[in-house]
């Protein structure tokens, strides 16, 4: 509820702007589409648009956990509405879900997305609302994307479209010749939803072994202060012949309770980012580098109790192996700063390694005139001796019927890696969507 003011502020403060000039917003021709969700400026038609989905999902565990005692991890029934727009230069919006979850919630609703857009100037957009964002280079790695992610739906077999979690916030848009301009104020901090023992256990460093709720039910004070504790971003970004360039800016906390405080209990440390990002085409394929720091609070690198500062890199490279079969591969590394003052006052055994590398690999086959789509990614941290792998299958059985089935496959040499403490939480799921 805290978070319904600044909503309500950000939803009504355009409605001054209705009889400004409604000229067409300029594409963000440098980014492509976006690839959660479509362009709200493509359809020209003034009357209101409605759409959604009926949608049916199940998964469950393919072994016990011994910290939770329900084996499924997905048993939902979801309506999403989709309704939008324009009206006295003025584009609104909503996006709603609303479920019935048979695991966690119980009855639910999810707003996606509750915003208006205006251009006030020719080269300025405004949009603000309910939203979600995105924006980097990384497929399911993300540096300086630091909007919210939601990993409990990730993790379930949800589409792969909420991963992104929503947040209320303005983001004004400046195009120009050279370069344009993204920035983002979310007025109060808006975390990943995490695992926090509800769906799926994590592994707890204090006691040595996975845990769950209700015991251990992963439960933070998100900071509150408005509006001290909202969040900034930045981008600049353009081109420059075929090659796509930003540079970002992040001013928040961290969005999962990486810290704790002098009482033991889980907090949200502070912190800022600063990267850049290259794309462009190379040897028939797309080819991608990103680079971020992570600058906390922690400036000796001693205390155990708040995460060092760190170095984020990644590589990639995209290309179409034969028709209608295209690959991607990853190449990511975290380098903790100040490792060897974290190793004198962090002797802990679960400590995390100085450099993590991750590799991920993605393979796409679109058949029977893209009816059918069988997709396959997988992480595998070689330092970790961990992997995730995700294998789907979806089928268009007409133009309102898709069934998709697929799995989360988790394992690793350690129970305390990253992806290793998720393996009694692998599982296969199946959802069947009915779209109007």
């Amino acid at each position: 509820m805290r978070k319904l003011l600044p909503l309500l502020m950000l939803t009504a403060l355009p409605v001054m702007a209705a009889e400004t000039d409604s000229g067409s917003a300029p594409a963000d021709t440098a980014w492509g589409d976006d690839p959660w969700g479509g362009d709200p400026w493509s359809e020209a038609s003034t009357g209101p648009r409605l759409h959604g989905f009926y949608e049916l999902g199940l998964g469950g565990r393919l072994q016990d956990d011994p910290a939770l005692p329900d084996d499924k991890t997905l048993a939902e029934v979801r309506a999403r509405l989709e309704w939008a727009g324009d009206s006295a230069g003025l584009h609104y919006s909503l996006q709603g879900d609303l479920y019935a979850d048979g695991v966690e919630a119980g009855p639910s609703i999810d707003l996606r997305e509750a915003l208006v857009q205006f251009t006030p100037l020719a080269s300025v957009d405004v949009q603000a609302g309910q939203q979600v964002l995105t924006w980097g280079t990384g497929d399911m790695l993300f540096l300086n994307d630091l909007f919210p992610k939601d990993w409990k739906s990730f993790f379930a077999g949800r589409d792969e479209v909420y991963l992104k979690a929503p947040a209320p916030s303005i983001k004004v848009s400046y195009y120009g010749d050279a370069a344009n301009l993204d920035l983002v104020w979310t007025p109060l901090f808006t975390p990943d939803r995490y695992i926090d023992g509800e769906r799926f256990s994590y592994f707890s460093p204090m006691v040595g072994h996975a845990v769950a709720a209700p015991a251990y039910r992963l439960d933070a004070d998100e900071p509150d202060r408005f509006p001290q504790d909202g969040e900034f971003a930045a981008r600049l970004f353009g081109r420059v012949g075929g090659t796509e360039w930003a540079l970002y800016a992040y001013h928040g906390f961290w969005k999962q309770p990486m810290g704790v405080d002098a009482g033991g209990s889980p907090v949200f440390p502070a912190l800022q980012v600063y990267g850049g990002s290259v794309r462009g085409t190379l040897a028939g394929g797309i080819a991608n580098a990103e680079m971020a720091w992570y600058h906390g609070d922690d400036r000796d690198g001693d205390d155990p109790r708040t995460p060092n500062d760190q170095l984020r890199a990644l590589l990639g490279y995209e290309h179409e192996i034969v028709p209608r079969l295209t690959g991607a591969v990853q190449y990511y590394v975290e380098w903790i700063q100040d490792y060897a003052a974290l190793e004198r006052s962090d002797p802990a055994a679960y400590r995390p390694d100085e450099l993590r590398q991750v590799v991920t690999l993605r393979l796409t086959s679109k058949l029977m005139r893209d009816n059918l789509t069988l997709s396959w990614f997988n992480y595998w941290s070689p330092t970790d001796q961990d992997y995730y792998m995700r294998p789907s299958v979806s089928y268009r059985l007409d133009d309102q019927w898709t069934l998709s089935g697929g799995a989360n496959l988790f394992g690793g040499d350690a129970p305390h890696t990253f992806f290793g403490q998720f393996e009694d939480a692998s599982n296969v799921w199946l959802r069947l969507r009915y779209g109007f």
